[in-house]
């Protein structure tokens, strides 16, 4: 269940519970069985879209409602002669039925008790980027580089950080110091999130509405919403092993309550493909 918070400058460093201590030991995993994972990460984690540039697959119910209601008025006046009582009573029906199509995706937002989302924009005065750590292996990097992007393109976000084991991934809009390069983007990086501490969660957070004021230094002017799912690997009795914190995926929209509960599960399927993975460089 996530935890919803209206104030993201409450002390996220103070420890939410002690991080779990893992003993040593190793699980070999053949390359084969790797491989299989891949193709279900590549797989498993796709959302149907149109793939329409601005268009809010949502809506589309109101869209289809206006194209039918306009046929229906314009067959009513520009084709019929005289109007017979079951013509007429079809097509009030009609009408009727398109009505309520324009109304649908507004109904089903005041039925989840929400406030009607706003579409995101993109923030000024923040620099677009793109880094990754560069000590994980190359099947990882692939897998951060999809990933990151499918969430950029499936979410109304701007801002997506992923963190694995200390390694990071940062691709969107952020408010990055300017004229440095990447490698000390990385390390700037990581002290914000040191500085914030939200890698011991161990619950999610949404943050549905955030003032300019109280943003994090990293996230980019006019964020309104913050989506931050924890990636914890479930204890294993057999192995012996107990529940560990591996990371964290965080989103970042200028829109007002930018992620329902339908996109968080969504979210949280993907963050889960990360699970169990190694952030080492591939062995030669």
């Amino acid at each position: 269940m996530s935890v919803l918070l209206s104030n993201p400058l409450i002390k996220l460093k103070i420890p939410l519970q002690s991080r779990a201590k893992t003993t040593a030991k190793s699980i070999s995993i053949s390359a084969r069985f790797d491989e299989l994972q891949q193709q279900q990460l590549n797989l498993s984690v796709l959302r149907f879209t149109f793939g329409i540039p601005g268009f809010d697959e949502s809506f589309l119910p109101r869209w289809i409602g206006y194209g039918f209601g306009s046929l229906l008025i314009l067959n009513h006046f520009a084709f019929s002669g005289s109007v017979t009582s079951p013509q007429l009573r079809t097509e009030v029906l009609g009408l009727s039925l398109a009505a309520f199509s324009v109304a649908l995706p507004y109904i089903g937002k005041f039925l989840k008790g929400a406030n009607p989302m706003d579409r995101a924009t993109l923030p000024e005065g923040a620099e677009q980027i793109f880094a990754m750590s560069q000590n994980v292996s190359n099947t990882l990097k692939e897998d951060l580089a999809w990933a990151t992007y499918v969430l950029l393109r499936n979410t109304n976000s701007v801002s997506v950080l992923i963190s694995i084991q200390g390694e990071l991934c940062i691709r969107g809009y952020w408010n990055s110091p300017n004229g440095v390069s990447k490698t000390e983007v990385l390390e700037w990086f990581e002290k914000q999130i040191e500085k914030i501490g939200i890698s011991d969660l161990n619950d999610s957070l949404y943050f549905p509405q955030i003032a300019d004021d109280e943003v994090w230094e990293m996230l980019p002017k006019g964020t309104s919403s913050l989506f931050v799912q924890p990636l914890i690997r479930a204890s294993d009795p057999n192995a012996k092993e107990m529940e560990k914190i591996e990371g964290f995926v965080l989103l970042a929209s200028s829109a007002r309550y930018a992620y329902s509960d339908k996109d968080r599960a969504w979210i949280k399927a993907v963050a889960k493909k990360f699970i169990g993975k190694s952030a080492c460089i591939d062995s030669k």
